[in-house]
Order: structure tokens, then C-alpha cells, then sequence
């Protein structure tokens, strides 16, 4: 993808923008007008939320403190007037993988009260391959990371493209979780919404920076049969949006520090913000199903609304 092209897909979240598919085309509603307020309450059938990038341990501009932002995060969730079912992370929970810093990161996530599904970031298995990781936030994948559940007629699949990479390079999931992937998903109808959440993008965001996953389209294949799928990540502390027909994928901000645009400036890594704007470039994201039979409704609101 040409930067040209990568820009022409970013969308920054406003504080209280309510994201939906109109046709296959995103389109913003601002929330609390009338129309966003009707679609959004309109029988909702699943509604849960996704955070990435807390980096517990980052100590730097432009966050010194992470851990509080996380904490702002899980409070907005945990006062939010509908309840949503369940969190998924998507990644990047410590900076350094060390046991201190995934300590704070759960017990802080752990203060929304729902129950949490996890996939790691490349900043969650320095060192061990993630093993301590799994072992804390995904023990029942027999160390692999990667696997599958259904709630409410939606089918979730957690990947792991953060294993085996090269200095700079992009994500990687590899044949052996490519064959499991393609066993989940046989047999099950078309028309079973799939929910799938990684950590760096499926899509080739910007690969200079090492912005997608080498092997991403294999997965993709797999999952344009089906008539709606939603892919979820985080990686680039922003919001970009990519809509290939029934697949739409997204990327998140992030609870701790945002990032430059894809190809705006020497490279990827903490962009340094004003204090007072920080929080307006750190979200969270709610996702609602109010029907079965299409997109998901996506709304992203930043820790400053």
C-alpha cells in the first residue's frame, strides 16, 4: 500500500463519534443526536469493548504514568450506563514483559468486573516467546496463544501474529496457526458473525514500519466467505479503518501513548503531545451487535470526552 493510499483510509476517532456501516461505507453520527441515539439502543443483541496498548512500564514522554490512563480507561468502562458483556485486549498489556508490570496491568483491567480475553502484543513476549504471557492471560491454549469462542451467535477468534519476528518486520502468524485457523472455521455457516482480534494489523497498514502481518492475506482468504467479519487490533495507537466487501478491519487507539500517521515522521514509536491533548489521542472502543444478520456498530471515544 502506497502511503498515499494508507493515508486516504485514516480516520481519527473524535471524542463521541458512533461509528456505522452504511452499505459497506463507514459513515460518523455524532452520539446524542437523535439518529446515533436510535441506532445505538435499537435491541442490541451483544455489546462488548476493546482496549490495547496499555504498556504498563512505559515511563517516558509523553506518558509518564500509563498505568493511570489505564485506570481512567477501565472507570469510563465500568460507569458506562449499558453494560457491555466483555473486554478483549489487543495487546501490548506491559512494555517490558516483566512479571511486576503484567501484576498492575491485571489487577487495574481487572476493576471493570468483566471477564477479559487476551491476545499479546511484541512487547508481552520479550524474552520467552510469551510463555509467561499465556500462562497468565491465556492458559487454556496449551502455550500457543491463539483460539476461539462463541457468544450470543458471534464467533470470536484470537490470533497471534507477534512470534518469530525479524527487527522491524512485520507480523507473522504462520502455517501451523493458518491449518487451525482453517479448521475453526469449517463447518460453521456463512452467515455466523466472526469477530477476529489480533495485535498488529492483518491488513499492510504501512509496511516501512513494519505495520501489517506478512502472512495476513492467507488469513483473510480464510474469512471473506463469510457474509460479516469484523478483524480488531491495536499496534498503531490510532484509528484506521479498511473495508474489503463483508470484512471490515480496524485498528484502535491506545490507553498509553499515541503514534504518528503512517509515514509522518522518521518512523513509529511515541508520539510526543502537548499534556493537555494527550488524552484526547488515548481511547477505548465499544462494539454492538443489534442484529445478527449484519456489521457490527463501532464507536470510539477518547479518555478526554
Amino acid at each position: 500500500m502506497s502511503r498515499r493510499r494508507a493515508m486516504s483510509c485514516l480516520a481519527w476517532a473524535g471524542a463521541g463519534i458512533l461509528w456505522t456501516l452504511d452499505g459497506g461505507v463507514p459513515r460518523g453520527l455524532s452520539l446524542g443526536t437523535p439518529a446515533s441515539a436510535a441506532q445505538a439502543s435499537s435491541a442490541n443483541a451483544l455489546s462488548f469493548v476493546q482496549i490495547s496498548d496499555s504498556h504498563i512500564g512505559f515511563n517516558k514522554a509523553p506518558n509518564p504514568d500509563p498505568a493511570a490512563t489505564l485506570q481512567s480507561a477501565i472507570e469510563r468502562i465500568r460507569g458506562a450506563s449499558s453494560r457491555p458483556a466483555f473486554m478483549l485486549h489487543t495487546g501490548d498489556v506491559s512494555h517490558l514483559s516483566r512479571p511486576a508490570e503484567f501484576d498492575t496491568a491485571q489487577q487495574i483491567v481487572n476493576g471493570a468486573g468483566l471477564e477479559t480475553h487476551y491476545v499479546p502484543g511484541e512487547h508481552d513476549v520479550i524474552g520467552d516467546d510469551g510463555r509467561a504471557f499465556f500462562a497468565r492471560f491465556a492458559p487454556d491454549t496449551r502455550g500457543v496463544g491463539w483460539y476461539s469462542f462463541d457468544h450470543q451467535g458471534v464467533h470470536f477468534v484470537a490470533l497471534v501474529n507477534v512470534l518469530n519476528l525479524k527487527a522491524g518486520g512485520m507480523g507473522y502468524l504462520g502455517d501451523t496457526q493458518l491449518a487451525w485457523l482453517a479448521a475453526d472455521l469449517k463447518g460453521r455457516s456463512r452467515s455466523t458473525p466472526l469477530v477476529v482480534f489480533t495485535h498488529m494489523p492483518l491488513w499492510s497498514v504501512y509496511p516501512a514500519w513494519g505495520w501489517g502481518t506478512d502472512d495476513g492475506d492467507r488469513a483473510l482468504a480464510l474469512l471473506r466467505p463469510f457474509g460479516s467479519v469484523t478483524v480488531l487490533n491495536g499496534h498503531i495507537h490510532q484509528v484506521l479503518q479498511k473495508v474489503e466487501g463483508n470484512v471490515t478491519l480496524q485498528t484502535a487507539m491506545s490507553t498509553a501513548f499515541p503514534q504518528p500517521a503512517p509515514g509522518e515522521g522518521p518512523g513509529p514509536g511515541p508520539l510526543k503531545v502537548e499534556a493537555s491533548q494527550l488524552r484526547q489521542m488515548l481511547g477505548i472502543r465499544r462494539i454492538d451487535f443489534t442484529s445478527l444478520d449484519g456489521a457490527p456498530l463501532l464507536r470510539d471515544t477518547t479518555l478526554a470526552s
